[in-house]
Order: structure tokens, then C-alpha cells, then sequence
């Protein structure tokens, strides 16, 4: 495990960064945009067995989706911390590695940083409550639609949840979103529609991370952050 991941207090929760001294310097709490990464920042794969698009295994299919590093950039420099949540379950599943699931992660903050995006903190849940891997198997308050993962970054860094918001592509997000009290946006990814059979209403709809990234910055202050 590298010197810069951790494991929480959560197990099966891994967590990247932030900087513990961050809140000794931040003179308040600021706004956050709580970003899933498969489907939103990086595009989807087919599954060997199933076929279905989804998260990465290997370093080599990691590619990011286009125009989602400049938007995380515009996001940030509008003064939002950035923050990754995702569920990624395949160790669990006995699909992957613990260290494979942190490698490709670490190739999206790599690609990312490329375009001069940093994330500010990223926590991974690699739970599954139907999983093969015992440590890793059952329920748990960090796999979304639980909203552990974005609780524990915003005590971690500091962050104001009532201007906040989760940008994912699937009902796990939108819920785990409304659970932890901040606005939601569904990116309508068409590799995730099978993740969003779940009726749940997000508080606005997006194409892709960076039509999200417009919407928000063009609410002006006045607004107080509402869609």
C-alpha cells in the first residue's frame, strides 16, 4: 500500500489523502463536489463474464472521459474541493486485487494531474454484501447508497455538505447524496443505464461531467447554490 493511502476507521473503506494539515489553515468550511469516478470522470469497460460496462480492472483501459478533466478544473478553480466516491467492489468479488483496484486508481488521479486536476481526497469502498472475500463481504455504512464515504471526507477536509454536491451516474449516487444532505446531479452515461434502474429523483440531470460543471457554475451566488 502506498504512503499515501490509508485504511479508515471503515474497513474495506480505502482513503487518499487529504493533507492533515489542511484544516488548520482552512478559515471556514467550503463547498465540495463529491464526484463518482467510473461512468463520470473515466470511461467504462465491458465485463469478461457479463459483458456489461463497468468499472476498470487493469491500468491499461484506464482512459478519462472527454472534456471531464477540464470540467473538474473549472469546478475546482470556482473554489469547489473535489472529492472521489466510489464503490469498487471487485476484491470483494474475487475479480481483482486490493492492489490492482489502488493501481487504476491511481492511474485516473495520474491522468487527471496531466490536465492539471488535483483531487483533493478520494475513498474507496471496496465492499460487496454478496461477496466471496470474507474481509470484505456484507453490509457496510460506506457503499453507496450509504452515505459513509462522502460523510468521512467532509469531516476529513472540512467541507460545507448543505453547498456541496454528488455528481454520479447511477441511483446509488443520487441516493447516497440525498442521505448525506447535499444537492445531487445524474449524469446520464449510457454505459451505466443498467445502474439506474432504480427510480430516484437527483435534483438536476446531466449528458456528462462537463455539461454538470456548466450548470453548476452558472448559478450565481444570489442563488445560494440551488438548481
Amino acid at each position: 500500500m502506498r504512503r499515501d493511502w490509508a485504511q479508515t476507521s471503515m474497513h474495506g473503506l480505502l482513503a487518499f489523502g487529504p493533507d492533515a494539515r489542511w484544516n488548520a489553515r482552512a478559515a471556514a468550511p467550503r463547498p465540495a463536489v463529491f464526484l463518482d469516478r467510473d461512468g463520470v470522470l473515466n470511461e467504462l469497460v465491458p465485463d469478461l463474464c457479463s459483458g456489461d460496462p463497468e468499472s476498470p480492472l487493469v491500468v491499461s483501459d484506464v482512459r478519462l472521459i472527454a472534456g471531464a478533466a477540464g470540467a473538474a478544473r473549472a469546478l475546482a478553480r470556482a473554489g469547489f474541493a473535489l472529492v472521489c466516491v466510489s464503490n469498487q467492489p471487485a476484491a470483494a468479488k474475487g475479480k481483482a486485487t486490493i492492489d490492482q483496484l489502488q493501481a487504476v486508481h491511481e492511474r485516473v488521479v495520474e491522468l487527471l494531474a496531466r490536465e492539471r486536476v488535483h483531487l483533493d481526497a478520494s475513498r474507496l469502498c471496496l465492499h460487496h454484501p454478496d461477496g466471496v472475500v470474507a474481509a470484505l463481504s456484507g453490509s457496510c455504512d460506506c457503499r453507496k447508497p450509504q452515505p459513509g464515504m462522502v460523510l468521512d471526507a467532509t469531516g476529513a477536509l472540512g467541507l460545507d455538505l448543505g453547498t456541496s454536491w454528488l455528481i454520479g451516474d447511477t441511483s446509488a449516487d443520487v441516493e447516497a447524496g440525498h442521505r448525506a444532505g447535499c444537492g445531487t446531479m445524474l449524469i446520464e452515461y449510457p454505459g451505466s443505464a443498467h445502474k439506474r434502474e432504480r427510480v430516484v429523483r437527483a435534483d438536476a440531470l446531466a449528458q456528462d461531467l462537463a455539461y454538470a460543471a456548466e450548470t453548476l457554475l452558472s448559478v450565481t451566488v444570489s442563488d445560494g447554490g440551488a438548481l
